[in-house]
């Protein structure tokens, strides 16, 4: 796991975002057990609080869950990887067209650039 940190954002949320893209793309399967805080910590060269703080976040967003003396998993129900695939996603459009419309285009130049770049791939 190798992650080159932004300034801009802070470290927990950048993890954070590591390990759902992670999950959304089946590279950490549901149900499986997530490293421990000290190993994750090691791993992401960052104090281990960072990565409670990632579990106790993804935890209350109901991402994984904590089973006293055996650690921390993924939770097994796929409708909890549907919903954080299409909030990752809603995420993703929300900060592209804000960057579009800070750089000056509008709402139907940025459908007609979308639409130009779909039909080229």
């Amino acid at each position: 796991m190798n992650i080159k940190f932004s300034n801009e954002i802070p470290i927990y949320i950048q993890i954070m975002d590591y390990l759902k893209k992670e999950i959304i793309l089946g590279k950490i399967n549901k149900g499986s057990k997530l490293p421990s805080i000290r190993e994750l910590s090691n791993q992401f060269k960052v104090n281990p609080n960072t990565i409670q703080r990632v579990y106790k976040e993804m935890e209350r967003e109901g991402i994984v869950y904590v089973q006293r003396g055996m650690g921390t998993f993924i939770e097994n129900d796929a409708a909890i990887i549907m919903s954080l695939k299409r909030e990752t996603a809603e995420k993703i459009i929300d900060e592209f067209i804000d960057k579009m419309k800070n750089i000056g285009f509008n709402n139907d130049e940025i459908i007609t650039k979308i639409n130009k770049k779909i039909d080229s791939i």
